[in-house]
């Protein structure tokens, strides 16, 4: 993978680099985990998107305690 060179503040490179030491690694593998991390915080917005969907179909909770054996709920009687 070919390198490239991105133009920033002193004052952010800095900043990227206090946080590189933080976590024991070099400015280029904190950008990457950024990366990563990011990445992951979309799929997991688009996930959490789909789920709030789905949740408002009807029937949707009945199906989801069938498939993964969720107790009926169960009212007691006095007697």
């Amino acid at each position: 993978m070919a390198d490239t060179t991105v133009k920033i503040s002193t004052d952010t490179r800095d900043r990227l680099q206090a946080l590189a030491t933080a976590r024991g690694t070099s400015i280029r593998g904190l950008v990457e985990q950024l990366a990563a991390e990011a990445e992951t915080q979309q799929a997991l917005g688009r996930a959490t998107d789909a789920f709030r969907t789905a949740v408002k179909r009807p029937g949707f909770a009945d199906g989801f305690d069938r498939d993964f054996g969720v107790p009926a709920p169960h009212t007691s009687r006095a007697a």
